[in-house]
């Protein structure tokens, strides 16, 4: 938080807890004429000094925030994985119906179209698990890591085999279809459970998330009732895109740098 924002909120803190500015300078040792260049916006005041005044006042909110925000620099792979998810979600659609009618013998499009379809898709999602891997290393969400890690892996050796099975005639889509269903299912219902370890955290969001993509995985898993987890899988798919917005919300991302509050500033 800059100046002029900083010395407006240190004084409405101040006037809040009933303090006069020199009751202020007796519990944080400064003296009256620092306070009042600093709450009149004069001098940017250093980390350590925003740090007593902010203890005299027994407010934490702002200094949480700006170690949340130090920590979240760097974060360009975050909002690049929101902007992936987005598209996987759409290109998903196509996929999925042109996959349908490969199997069934209908060639709607050409392979090599087909081909770049997947692989926009798969390369989307996988930049879409890397933006979790990120944001679960900021929360300290292990399971989530080792989910997205999985779900990455899992997205790279099957978009291969996908490919090698348009591109060549070793193999077709329909000889594996069932069995990469499935394995999805089952790093489906991972991801859905390392969402619910978040709990109550963060709210009941990362619950209603992790639940849908558990029912979706669990249906994929099964492979006969796979079609049935398209509707939990849509869901939750959507919901993740969400929920990584709100939890970069939670931690104090910002879309314009300006605003952001820098400890280094204090």
């Amino acid at each position: 938080m800059k100046q002029p924002e900083l010395g407006k909120k240190i004084s409405e803190l101040r006037k809040a807890k009933g303090l006069t500015q020199e009751e202020l300078v007796e519990k944080c040792n400064l003296n009256v004429r620092t306070i009042q260049r600093i709450e009149a916006g004069e001098v940017t005041p250093r980390s350590y000094t925003v740090k007593a005044l902010f203890e005299a006042l027994d407010f934490s909110g702002i200094e949480e925030r700006s170690q949340n925000e130090s920590k979240f620099q760097n974060s360009t792979l975050v909002y690049l994985g929101i902007a992936a998810g987005i598209i996987y979600f759409f290109l998903s659609i196509f996929e999925i119906g042109y996959e349908i009618e490969f199997l069934e013998g209908k060639e709607a499009i050409s392979r090599t179209a087909f081909s770049l379809i997947k692989v926009f898709t798969y390369f989307g999602y996988v930049l879409f698990m890397f933006a979790w891997v990120r944001l679960a290393g900021f929360f300290s969400n292990s399971f989530l890591k080792i989910a997205a890690w999985a779900m990455i892996g899992a997205n790279l050796i099957w978009g291969l085999v996908d490919i090698l099975a348009l591109q060549t005639d070793y193999f077709n889509l329909g000889d594996y279809y069932m069995v990469k269903i499935s394995s999805f299912g089952f790093f489906y219902i991972l991801l859905g459970m390392s969402f619910t370890s978040f709990k109550n955290r963060y709210s009941f969001i990362p619950l209603i998330v992790g639940v849908l993509t558990i029912v979706a995985g669990v249906f994929l898993f099964s492979g006969i009732a796979a079609f049935l987890g398209l509707i939990p899988l849509t869901l939750g798919e959507i919901g993740q895109i969400g929920l990584m917005i709100y939890f970069i919300t939670k931690i104090g991302g910002k879309s314009s740098p300006d605003s952001q509050i820098k400890v280094s500033e204090f």
